[in-house]
C-alpha cells in the first residue's frame, strides 16, 4: 500500500484494516507482532497509560514477581496480529478482545479507574492468586 493510500485511509478515521482477500494482493503482506521471549505478561488495553497509571501497573508487576521489561502493551485491535509468544499472562483492563491461548488471562477495569476503586484492584488480585493456587 502506497503511502497517499495510507494517509487517505487515516484521513478517513480508518487506523485499522484488513484485506478481505489476501490472494489478490500476493506482494503485499499481514504485519506480525512478534513478542520478544523475555515479555511474560502483555496488557491489553485502549487508554495510553500516564505517570499515575505506569506506577499502578509497575507495583501490579511487582506484587507478580515481574519486571517492567517482562511486560508489554498493545491496543485490543492489534491482538490479530500477535505471532508466537512465550507469554504467562494476559491482561485486559478496561477492554474485551480475542484472547491468545496458552496464557493466563485477567480481566479488570481500566487502570485509571482501578485509582479510585479498590475494589476493581481486589478483584484483579484474586484472578492472580486463583491461577497461583
Amino acid at each position: 500500500m502506497q503511502q497517499r493510500d495510507m494517509q487517505l485511509l487515516q484521513e478517513m478515521g480508518l487506523t485499522h484494516w484488513q484485506i478481505r482477500k489476501p490472494e489478490c494482493f500476493p506482494a503485499w503482506a499481514q504485519s506480525v507482532i512478534d513478542l520478544p521471549d523475555s515479555c511474560q505478561l502483555l496488557l491489553v488495553t485502549p487508554d495510553e497509560m500516564d505517570e499515575h497509571d505506569a506506577w499502578l501497573f509497575g507495583n501490579i508487576l511487582r506484587s507478580m514477581k515481574l519486571s517492567p521489561e517482562q511486560a508489554l502493551t498493545l491496543p485490543p485491535h492489534a491482538l490479530s496480529e500477535l505471532g508466537e509468544h512465550h507469554l504467562t499472562w494476559c491482561w485486559f483492563a478496561g477492554c474485551q478482545g480475542v484472547e491468545p491461548s496458552d496464557c493466563q488471562i485477567l480481566h479488570s477495569a481500566s487502570l485509571r479507574q482501578m485509582h479510585d476503586h479498590p475494589a476493581s484492584k481486589k478483584a484483579l488480585w484474586q484472578q492472580i492468586c486463583a491461577f497461583n493456587d
